[in-house]
């Protein structure tokens, strides 16, 4: 039981995945992360890319076939398998019994027809424990939504806008040029920062210009200010 606790290591996922490629399915005992379940047996039948979930071993367990993480399982020890078939005889002691109970029906006739009815109850009971095995896998709880904060620049307008999946946390409203150097400042890319000081030098230049061009309306402005005075 040490080793199940441990879960797969790097070369036991490597080694499981060379088994599937030659056509084998290893067994794997679940581990005590994987909840209910653990100390079971399963087989291996695939690996999903593990850059697209965490949980990338698909195990088949009973009829069901699902997704678990490398912590959740553990390389199954010789001999796990065999344990792992004896709980399923347990159904058949039971039709055994049920077999032997016409032997009394010969002796009271009318006994057989409820004693029918019970046997069907009880097989009734049975298939209830299969939807506890999918209960297991449905308690793992999915994580938050992703979050996403855009910093953007248009018009001559920087904007900051944050969203949580498909809602959207914060409309766009506009910041400073020198806030929005302060959040790029946090983004270490060269290719980023080259492109802010282009459009921020762009900019000093357009108001450099405007401030260029009022200087000489003003200038014009109180020359012709100064003839008015004097023409008093």
């Amino acid at each position: 039981m040490g080793a199940a606790g441990q879960g797969l290591s790097t070369e036991e996922v490597q080694s499981i995945r060379e088994a599937l490629a030659a056509g084998r399915k290893p067994k794997v005992v679940f581990t005590a992360s994987a909840g209910q379940i653990a100390g079971q047996t399963g087989q291996v039948v695939e690996l999903t890319d593990p850059a697209v979930s965490d949980e990338f071993v698909v195990v088949r367990f009973g009829r069901d076939e699902l997704p678990f993480s490398p912590a959740d399982v553990a390389v199954a020890p010789r001999g796990a398998g065999r344990k792992a078939a004896e709980p399923e005889p347990d159904p058949e002691p039971q039709v055994e019994v049920a077999s032997a109970e016409p032997e009394f029906v010969l002796d009271r006739p009318r006994v057989p027809a409820p004693r029918e009815e019970s046997k069907v109850e009880t097989a009734d009971v049975k298939p209830a424990a299969a939807p506890a095995r999918k209960a297991v896998k449905a308690v793992k709880a999915k994580g938050p939504a992703g979050l996403t904060v855009t910093l953007s620049y248009a018009d001559g307008e920087w904007t900051v806008a944050a969203q949580q999946g498909s809602k959207s946390l914060a409309k766009p409203y506009v910041v400073k040029p020198a806030e929005a150097l302060r959040m790029v400042a946090l983004v270490d890319v060269p290719g980023v920062h080259e492109a802010v000081e282009q459009i921020m030098a762009a900019e000093r230049a357009e108001a450099e210009q405007q401030a260029e061009k009022l200087r000489a309306e003003l200038a014009e402005i109180e020359a012709r200010l100064a003839e008015l005075r004097e023409a008093h």
